[in-house]
């Protein structure tokens, strides 16, 4: 293991590897590993992925032919869609993006307080902006 000459920075790697084990105990972190078994072990899942990524793969070579037809691809892409609708309507799929996003959400919290804190907002207080930041001039 790496570790710094300043004493401070070590306790902040350990302070965030103690972070990083806390986020492995909780609930949305625990669903997310469990789901994402599941899909691993859903054949009809599995199947369906391979034959999207079997379009995809079709779909980049027709493309990149100097001779292609865009009936091709235009067909190729209709089938691409078909597809990863298909995919999106399995069960094991639905639950992954579910618990996907609940993970996500407390992995941008949790970067976020991060971010404010180096900006010298409050750690006991400061909390992430949950907006599009696009339209304004920040949350201070």
């Amino acid at each position: 293991e790496k570790e710094s000459i300043n004493p401070m920075e070590n306790d902040i790697i350990a302070m965030t590897r103690a972070l990083g084990a806390a986020l492995q105990e909780h609930p949305a972190y625990k669903k997310f590993r469990e789901v994402n078994a599941q899909c691993d072990a859903d054949k009809e899942l599995q199947e369906q992925i391979g034959a999207f990524n079997l379009i995809r793969m079709n779909l980049d070579a027709e493309v990149q032919k100097k001779d292609r037809s865009p009936e091709r691809v235009q067909q190729l892409q209709t089938n691409l869609q078909a597809k990863y609708d298909e995919v999106m309507k399995n069960p094991s799929m639905a639950a992954y993006n579910a618990a996907r996003g609940e993970l996500d959400g407390l992995l941008q919290r949790i970067t976020g307080i991060l971010s404010n804190c180096a900006q010298g907002e409050d750690p006991a207080t400061t909390e992430p902006c949950t907006h599009d930041c696009s339209t304004c001039g920040g949350c201070h």
